[in-house]
């Protein structure tokens, strides 16, 4: 158990605050499988906290005659099937980011999805007043593991990188937290441990993270 002190917590969104990882991978199972091209668990895994249009461009060549944008618009437009698994936020997210809000601790998102998207998941979670800055997609030039995103919230945040902590569940977005500066804590929701080995501290789920007096972060993790 360890007491970490902050000014600033940002979160990421898929996997991190809701468990969107289950209906993200049939979607991108789907994309494959119209197209007949090939892939594997390592493939789809490795969309994961990733902007899924950077993913696709790097592997444009399984799908002769598309573009990335294309295939992009296509998978998105899974989103609205009625046979997709449901989601449904992650343990301790909700009260986690309620209870930093109570205490005053600057709060941010940055997810790898579009604004549109990002904007209806938070308000579902009824976190969307509470935050501060929600960086998305569009409004970074290079995704994670770049720290790009991250950096943006500090500097909006009015923080040091130093001085914030960065929740990921991707080894992308913990590449990209501890490449700002933050300290990281990873959140093994969507990945084994060692695929996370990079962050500071490791927990199950929010459940293992609480706010106390400073503020600071008691984590009950590795």
């Amino acid at each position: 158990m360890e007491l970490i002190a902050l000014r600033a917590a940002v979160f990421d969104l898929d996997g991190t605050l809701i468990d969107t990882e289950p209906r993200n991978r049939v979607m991108w199972s789907r994309l494959f499988d119209e197209h007949g091209a090939p892939y594997d668990d390592d493939v789809i895994s490795s969309f994961v906290g990733r902007r899924g249009l950077e993913v696709l461009a790097d592997l444009e060549h399984l799908f002769p005659g598309r573009t990335a944008e294309e295939l992009f618009e296509q998978a998105l437009s899974y989103g609205s099937l009625p046979d997709l698994p449901a989601v449904a936020p992650v343990p301790g997210a909700v009260d986690l980011v309620r209870s930093l809000g109570a205490a005053g601790v600057p709060l941010a998102v940055v997810t790898s999805g579009q604004r549109s998207y990002a904007e209806r998941l938070l308000d579902e979670l009824g976190v969307r007043d509470l935050l501060d800055l929600v960086v998305t997609a569009g409004d970074v030039g290079t995704g994670k593991p770049h720290p790009e995103g991250y950096l943006a919230a500090a500097r909006d945040l009015d923080v040091t990188p130093r001085e914030a902590v960065g929740f990921e569940d991707a080894p992308a977005g913990v590449a990209a937290v501890k490449a700002a500066g933050m300290t990281c804590v990873g959140v093994t929701t969507t990945q084994p441990v060692a695929a996370l080995a990079e962050a500071d501290h490791l927990v199950a789920d929010l459940m293992e993270v609480d706010v106390v007096a400073g503020p600071a972060l008691r984590v009950r993790g590795r």
